[in-house]
């Protein structure tokens, strides 16, 4: 068998294994206190990261400002203006409790509803962004992991993909502000 048949093999046979894998929880950080996005995205919250392309080389700053109104006791709505290269785009969300430890969101440029999972400090899901409204071509996939510090920030690393090709890494600094 020549080399290129046999790297072709091992390839198709790594990727059948990575799609046959468990999907990755946040059960790992079970029992190391406790993350309540909405307790947390209540009021003003505001971050500072960085954009990584496929090669990990940095290509950009993000920052956002986020302002939540409660709409209940376990949902708010949050407007969130993010700035990414001198271009700024608003995201609204509703987000919401639905059991214990499981939330759910909608924003305005989001396809289909997010659901996610908390455990301990960490909390994940998944959405899908449409990054060209009405056009489901362009939508991409937001994989974004939530842990809380100690000092009570929020660290969230976002891994942005199409057709399960990673394309974009975001992470993030969230912190409360209180004025």
């Amino acid at each position: 068998m020549n080399r290129s048949v046999a790297a072709g093999l091992w390839l198709l046979a790594g990727l059948l294994l990575v799609g046959c894998s468990t999907p990755l929880t946040p059960d790992k950080f079970a029992g190391t206190g406790y993350f309540d996005p909405v307790a947390f995205f209540t009021g003003h919250v505001t971050s500072w990261g960085v954009e990584e392309n496929r090669d990990g080389q940095p290509i950009g700053i993000v920052t956002t400002d986020c302002v939540g109104t409660p709409t209940g006791p376990h949902s708010i709505n949050m407007v969130q203006t993010l700035h990414v290269d001198g271009k700024t785009q608003v995201r609204t969300w509703q987000f919401r409790q639905v059991g214990d430890g499981q939330y759910s969101a909608t924003a305005n440029d989001m396809d289909g509803t997010a659901a996610g999972t908390v455990s301990g400090r960490a909390f994940h899901w998944t959405w899908i962004l449409q990054t060209s409204p009405g056009n489901s071509l362009k939508n991409v996939t937001m994989d974004q992991w939530f842990y809380r510090m100690d000092d009570g920030a929020v660290m969230i690393r976002t891994i942005v993909s199409k057709a399960g090709v990673r394309l974009i890494e975001v992470s993030e600094q969230f912190e409360k502000r209180t004025s």
